[in-house]
């Protein structure tokens, strides 16, 4: 091992590494013939997670983890169809099987048990966990448990919800202000915490931590402000000096300068322009080395500028350009961005199965699922009306007869390399839209086309546990900006105390820091989907060595001043990978405009015979509120 890896803690056992290294790369570009690509799937299944283990503790690589994806990926990319003998593992014929575990799969089952309380339902989810992209993330030191999350973050804008979400909310117990009032909204600025930037080595020549918010972190957290003026944080900057300047006169702007669009359409109109566009026209950007650094702290779109909406970098990523329209700085977040559990939604995964599976879990209240410990032997009891079966991959789902006539739908699913059928009278498909085409073959040609352009946004939530903050609080920073580096923000979480749980007080308790990666091509000419797909095949070629090795770098070279050793500091180390993640919505520049139930998501949640579709995915909009929303009109679908 070299010498600088040692230095920076490569040595030390924190983490389950990647025992595949890469493994996971080979299935996911087709090195492999099919009967190979099948070999290693089915030997990941020694590498499950054994009898009695607790997935949310399981560290190293996670969110789409090894044995999660491969069975999809030799049916959808390789076409493989031989699976072995196919046995029929349960000899009743569910009132409704469920494919997929998410926010939408257990809305779905709730909302059909709702309506039918006798209901037998079986939910089957690829992996070892349940919640989809709402994972929760745990770890342990010193006897304490820390809480993280590694996909959804908070419930987003409630108030914008639906009456059907809203609803669900208030049955599962959810008390919006009380949850709330949980954030610290104080902690920052108590504490003297500030947004900062970092420019790597590697990547500047310089290694350089400048305590001046130029991406804007406060959009969304109530950090203390920066102290800085924008010219002695630009003249730190290394920058060519015509950059310097050029970014200086940008940053110098306090005026609208649209003005050939009213203030009331200006956010209309900003989602028409591009970022790029909008920074040459209205802020005097165009110097590449400028463009480049403010494309590296670009998170959430994931595309290059010429394609992304100005109104969504200035607005949601906080980008900088707000200063030059007639906009309120509360634009996006009209609520405060403080409804937020320690495990991000998660817990409403969670309050979700315990209200469904009886014995699950103890408690009764948002506050009690925090803490509870979940028994996920008890997740497929027989004597369960709802069932949930983890580590289950399906691989068809077919209507039994003409779908106009079918009475009872067959689903076949992998799990330990073995196939197994189950029988049910109705469907819902709440996994991506993207498996469905393969999943249901049958399916009207304009159907599978429409499921297949939703290319999800492939997203990379990294949680490092820290033994302390101390270097974070002699910096006096909180979330930092990194425009050359792996990640490209690093910000300590949320501080959120509820029920039994409690967030650190003092700098010298451990905390979770949360880092996040969206892979964007510099290729301005590419599409949306053809930049998602790239970003997805990076993440899955990517070992989670070379994932550590560049979360150590980074951090230790944000908080050397702190005085931050990696070897020492860092405790253990979650990659929530999800090479599918954020749902594809409709970019404005390279889709087509279509009428109202004309959208490809539109037209592929269309219900086939006894087979309904519920996911983000099949509301456009990467936000929980779309996915119960969708899960509704699914399960409306087969009852109504």
């Amino acid at each position: 091992m070299k010498r600088s890896d040692r230095e920076l803690g490569m040595d030390r056992p924190i983490t389950r590494r990647d025992f595949l290294n890469g493994v996971g790369a080979v299935a996911a570009g087709s090195l492999l013939p099919a009967s190979a690509l099948a070999e290693a799937a089915t030997s990941l299944e020694g590498h499950a997670p054994a009898t009695g283990a607790y997935p949310p503790r399981l560290t190293g690589m996670r969110g789409s983890h090894p044995g999660a994806f491969e069975t999809a990926h030799l049916l959808a990319r390789e076409g493989f169809k031989d699976w072995g003998p196919v046995t029929e593992v349960d000899a009743e014929v569910y009132d409704l099987i469920v494919v997929g575990g998410g926010i939408s799969g257990l809305s779905a089952a709730y909302f059909y048990r709702k309506q039918k309380p006798d209901a037998r339902i079986l939910i089957l989810d690829n992996h070892d966990d349940f919640g989809g992209h709402a994972k929760r993330n745990e770890f342990q030191i010193d006897g304490r448990t820390i809480i993280g999350y590694g996909g959804t973050q908070t419930i987003e804008r409630p108030g914008g919800y639906s009456a059907v979400a809203q609803g669900l909310l208030r049955e599962l117990g959810i008390d919006i202000p009380r949850l709330g009032a949980a954030y610290d909204q104080g902690f920052y600025r108590k504490h003297g915490l500030r947004g900062g930037l970092y420019f790597d080595r590697a990547s500047y020549g310089v290694e350089r931590v400048i305590p001046f918010e130029l991406l804007n972190f406060s959009n969304y957290l109530p950090l203390a402000p920066s102290t800085m003026t924008a010219q002695d944080a630009v003249a730190q900057m290394p920058l060519s000096e015509p950059a310097r300047r050029e970014l200086l006169r940008a940053l110098s702007i306090d005026e609208n300068r649209i003005l050939d669009v009213p203030a009331e359409r200006q956010e209309e109109y900003l989602y028409s322009v591009s970022y790029r566009d909008f920074l040459a026209k209205y802020m005097g950007i165009t110097h590449p080395e400028i463009l480049s650094m403010l494309q590296g702290m670009a998170t959430d779109l994931s595309v290059n500028f010429s394609i992304a909406p100005a109104m969504g970098e200035i607005g949601y990523v906080g980008l900088p350009g707000l200063n030059a329209t007639a906009l309120p700085s509360t634009v996006m977040f009209s609520e405060p961005y403080i409804n937020h559990f320690p495990d991000g939604n998660a817990s409403v995964a969670r309050l979700l199965i315990r209200k469904m599976i009886p014995g699950v879990a103890p408690g009764s209240t948002m506050e009690d699922v925090v803490t509870a410990r979940f028994d996920y032997d008890r997740l497929d009891r027989p004597e369960s009306k709802v069932r949930m079966r983890l580590s289950s991959t399906a691989i068809r789902a077919e209507n039994e007869g003409s779908p106009q006539t079918a009475e009872r739908v067959g689903v076949t699913y992998v799990r330990g390399g073995k196939a197994y059928r189950v029988t049910g009278r109705s469907c819902v498909l709440a996994c991506y839209n993207m498996i469905i085409p393969w999943l249901c073959p049958e399916l009207p040609e304009p159907q599978r086309q429409a499921l297949s352009l939703g290319v999800k946004v492939p997203i990379l939530y990294t949680n490092v546990l820290l033994r302390d903050w101390k270097a974070w609080k002699k910096l006096g920073l909180a979330a930092v900006a990194a425009p050359g580096s792996y990640h490209a923000i690093s910000i300590l979480d949320f501080p959120v105390s509820i029920g039994g749980y409690e967030f650190a007080q003092s700098p010298e308790d451990p905390i979770v820091v949360h880092m996040e990666r969206f892979a964007t091509l510099t290729d301005a000419g590419a599409t949306p989907a053809e930049q998602y797909r790239a970003g997805r095949l990076q993440l899955l070629a990517t070992p989670f060595e070379v994932m550590e090795r560049e979360i150590r770098t980074q951090l230790a070279g944000t908080l050397a001043g702190g005085g931050f050793d990696p070897a020492r500091d860092i405790a253990a180390i979650t990659v929530n990978r999800w090479s599918h993640g954020y749902a594809y919505w409709p970019n404005p520049f390279t889709d087509p405009q279509y009428e109202d139930g004309q959208y490809p998501h539109e037209i592929g949640r269309q219900r086939f015979g006894r087979i309904a579709i519920a996911n983000s995915d099949a509301g456009g909009r990467p936000i929980m509120d779309a996915a119960i929303d969708q899960a509704y009109r699914a399960i409306g679908e087969l009852t109504g």
